[in-house]
């Protein structure tokens, strides 16, 4: 079925298929050679149907239409939505027959018959959340909008509840002296240390165990023997743990030139002084759909002023704000990295990742930024350990 030029209202292009709306409502797909991204926003992640456009159809489609769409997908559900892609409904294959079963013909259009007011969830949610909902309201497909209601994926239940297989390696930088921790770290090592009922290195291992990867990388100096002696080569926590040996202290990145081979696929850099819920694999593939060589994990930081803050021009007072809030973009510990980039990373010398990024802007890599909200914390000083492990039976178990 084929649509004028005048009459498209939104293309969007996933690999080498496209979708237009035209303004009657009638969907067409079609393939070219072009491979464009317009208007879907990137990270949302592999849980999501990966061919979810193939579930679209717009209100004046026939309920015909929507049971040959649902028969080829295999999904049993359709998406409607409007010329520029906003949700108008759902429609399911249970919604159909008793349409049918109604009176209504095969003729009748989608609108007259699909749910106007559908559950749906939101880019950005975790996949805990809506996983959550799904159990909870019994429903096994859930549109994704934005803040719009655009449709930018569909959630699918068994999506949610297997575990992806990732490749992807996770170095871990476990050779710090954990000074500030003063006399905690005196005979053991920071990652060593328990918060709740297991050393946080292990909480940390588990939390991407739990995500699929299974190749890890531990950077280790200090009292390393401890590390390797709990852990071993990863086999009871269903793992495979292999060890950096730092002769010297190497920084956030320098031990990255300890790796005894090149990875084929870009892997994760973290520190192993922070307890995160995060979805790893959303920061991977939002990564790999950039083009990017390095995503940096970042937070939103609030800081107040205790004291009103006065701004004069030549003495005179303009204005006085009071207490403000000063807001910043700050580090958060997580890196992705491809494997270009250990091209970058001198051979044994004391190297940190700032110097790493700041090698690559200058050898004109492109390096990206990746918005973290959920549970994060750096374990730096005493108060952040009591914290953590107040914390830590209500987070993690």
């Amino acid at each position: 079925m084929g649509v004028s030029k005048s009459n498209l209202s939104r293309l969007a292009l996933v690999g080498k298929r496209s979708l237009t709306i035209g303004q009657d409502g009638t969907c067409n797909r079609h393939y070219t050679g072009a491979a464009i991204l317009a208007d879907v926003p990137v990270g949302i992640g592999k849980n999501q149907m990966k061919d979810w456009e193939s579930t679209i159809v717009g209100p004046h489609a026939t309920l015909r239409e929507a049971m040959e769409t649902i028969d080829r997908t295999g999904i049993q559900a359709v998406l409607v939505v409007d010329t520029r892609r906003r949700l108008l409904g759902v429609l399911t294959d249970g919604d159909t027959r008793r349409g049918l079963l109604s009176g209504l013909g095969m003729s009748t259009e989608v609108k007259r018959v699909m749910h106007s007011t559908p559950t749906c969830v939101n880019v950005g949610d975790s996949p805990n959340s809506i996983l959550g909902i799904m159990r909870s309201t019994g429903l096994h497909h859930l549109p994704i909008v934005d803040a719009d209601r655009t449709v930018v994926g569909l959630a699918v239940i068994n999506d949610y509840l297997a575990t992806p297989h990732r490749d992807n390696w996770v170095v871990i930088m476990a050779g710090g002296l954990g000074s500030r921790l003063q006399e905690l770290t005196r005979d053991v090592p920071k990652p060593m240390l328990n918060v709740g009922t297991r050393p946080l290195l292990e909480t940390i291992i588990r939390s991407y165990a739990d995500q699929g990867f299974h190749r890890f990388y531990l950077a280790v100096n200090y009292k390393a023997e401890q590390i390797e002696a709990h852990f071993g080569d990863g086999h009871a926590l269903g793992v495979d743990i292999r060890y950096l040996r730092e002769e010297q202290r190497m920084g956030t990145a320098g031990a990255l030139s300890l790796l005894p081979e090149r990875p084929t696929s870009p892997f994760i850099v973290t520190n192993a002084d922070l307890l995160t819920k995060q979805n790893y694999g959303v920061m991977i593939d939002g990564h790999v759909e950039s083009g990017a060589q390095a995503t940096m994990a970042v937070r939103h930081y609030e800081m107040q002023v205790p004291f009103g803050v006065v701004r004069a021009n030549d003495d005179i007072i303009e204005c006085i704000e009071e207490k403000p809030v000063q807001h910043f973009v700050v580090n958060a510990g997580i890196y992705v990295l491809s494997p270009q980039t250990l091209d970058l990373v001198p051979r044994d010398q004391f190297f940190d990742m700032p110097n790493l990024l700041g090698s690559m802007l200058q050898a004109n890599m492109m390096a990206r930024t990746h918005q973290i909200d959920g549970y994060w914390l750096d374990i730096g000083r005493m108060p952040d350990y009591e914290r953590a492990n107040l914390e830590f039976h209500e987070v993690f178990q």
